[in-house]
């Protein structure tokens, strides 16, 4: 059984030429609004126990409408979302809380709408108020605080019991990092505990290190639903396109979903990686000096060229990116007809594991502007240690340990 289930969501805000018309709608009788705006529609998933979903879309998609209407703090127009477990939310920032009573009053009065009795609250508090770590302002005025303080009394509130279904929405993004790595770290230990998480960021980062699925919503509707990565190159791809291009997702050998776009005036036409004894290799080693060596070709005219790469682990993360904008190499009127080939050498000082590297072709510092070619996935390599100590992580970072003895 799902542990929450959406089935043909939509909310639309309507308005009424007169208060009447509004109250004669409250009792059933059918009058036509002036205006009718849907802002979600025909919006169907369910979560499994235990899964970690993130939600994704542009500012106006609907995520925190959905947030809202899972949680019960909005009515659906249509349709309806069933709930299996007790919810946890975090959505706008201090939403619930009344800024003339003190951080410690507003937490009981939170827990309390919660469901939890006065003798669990008072037993909750001083976990709460050391989490929290706000000091002497939890005994002030909600009114006091700043934008992350009553960040920190939310977060501490709406996780000191462990929730079936936990539902955060962007607000963490306005705590300091010491209280994001916090926070992070306690929504880890709920995922670890069987907590089913619920997040609506635009940090591509933080969802995938956390989800394992994720929703993408567009014009209030969702258009795709699968792994983290296949979705946000998606999504990227989505906010790039401009008139005359076009989103292209191809299945790849290996079962992942490549994602490339464009207008087309210059494309990729090569692109291998070369080991340090200058053969093509799919497997390096760690710190290894490799060479990224990539051929394109213009196709029609254009003023500025500019070629960005990135290097992602097989989550999708980051590990390094960078563009010729940022290292002042742009192509100014590149030739019709002609190709240039591009080096790029670096040692991969990666952790062991697997690589892709994405490409972007477009005019200025990002591709959001003009994209003539944006491609993740274009090419996939492995990272294997020979030679080096063993070590964790996703870098290899060259150190040295020094330790002196004191004393008898």
């Amino acid at each position: 059984m799902s542990l929450l289930s959406v089935e043909n969501l939509g909310k639309a805000f309507r308005s009424y030429r007169s208060e009447l018309q509004r109250f004669a709608r409250w009792f059933g009788i059918p009058v036509k609004p002036s205006e009718e705006h849907w802002v979600l529609r025909h919006t169907n998933f369910n979560v499994q126990p235990g899964e970690a979903v993130g939600i994704v879309g542009q500012n106006g998609a609907g995520k925190s409408t959905l947030l809202k209407m899972i949680t019960g703090t909005l009515q659906p127009t249509e349709g309806q979302v069933q709930v299996n477990g007790r919810i946890a939310a975090i959505l706008e920032l201090g939403m619930g809380f009344n800024p003339e009573l003190t951080g410690r009053q507003n937490v009981f009065h939170a827990a309390g709408l919660m469901g939890f009795s006065s003798e669990q609250i008072q037993q909750a508090i001083p976990d709460i108020e050391a989490f929290a770590e706000i000091g002497e302002y939890f005994d002030q005025a909600v009114r006091t605080y700043s934008s992350g303080m009553q960040m920190r009394v939310a977060f501490a509130v709406a996780t000191a019991y462990r929730p079936e279904i936990l539902i955060v929405d962007e607000a963490l993004s306005v705590g300091d990092a010491y209280f994001q790595h916090k926070s992070f770290s306690r929504i880890r230990e709920f995922q670890e505990q069987g907590t089913t998480l619920l997040i609506v960021s635009h940090d591509r980062n933080a969802i995938q290190s956390l989800c394992d699925r994720a929703i993408l919503l567009e014009g209030g509707r969702v258009i795709k639903d699968g792994k983290p990565e296949e979705i946000f190159d998606f999504y990227n791809a989505l906010i790039a396109e401009k008139e005359n291009s076009t989103v292209e997702v191809k299945q790849l050998e290996d079962g992942r979903a490549q994602t490339s776009s464009g207008t087309g005036e210059v494309r990729v036409e090569e692109i291998a990686l070369y080991n340090s004894k200058g053969e093509i290799a799919e497997c390096v080693g760690v710190g290894e000096q490799v060479e990224l060596r990539i051929k394109i070709k213009v196709y029609k005219g254009v003023e500025t060229l500019v070629l960005g790469y990135s290097i992602k682990d097989r989550l999708g993360q980051v590990m390094y990116g960078v563009n010729t904008w940022h290292t002042e190499q742009v192509i100014n009127h590149p030739q019709v007809g002609s190709e240039y080939h591009f080096v790029i050498a670096f040692s991969s000082n990666f952790g062991v594991g697997s690589y892709s590297v994405e490409i972007a072709l477009h005019d200025r510092d990002s591709h959001l502007s003009k994209n003539y070619e944006w491609r993740d996935l274009a090419l996939v390599f492995n990272v294997i240690n020979t030679e080096k100590i063993h070590f964790a992580g996703c870098n290899w970072i060259e150190s040295s340990i020094d330790i002196k003895r004191s004393g008898g």
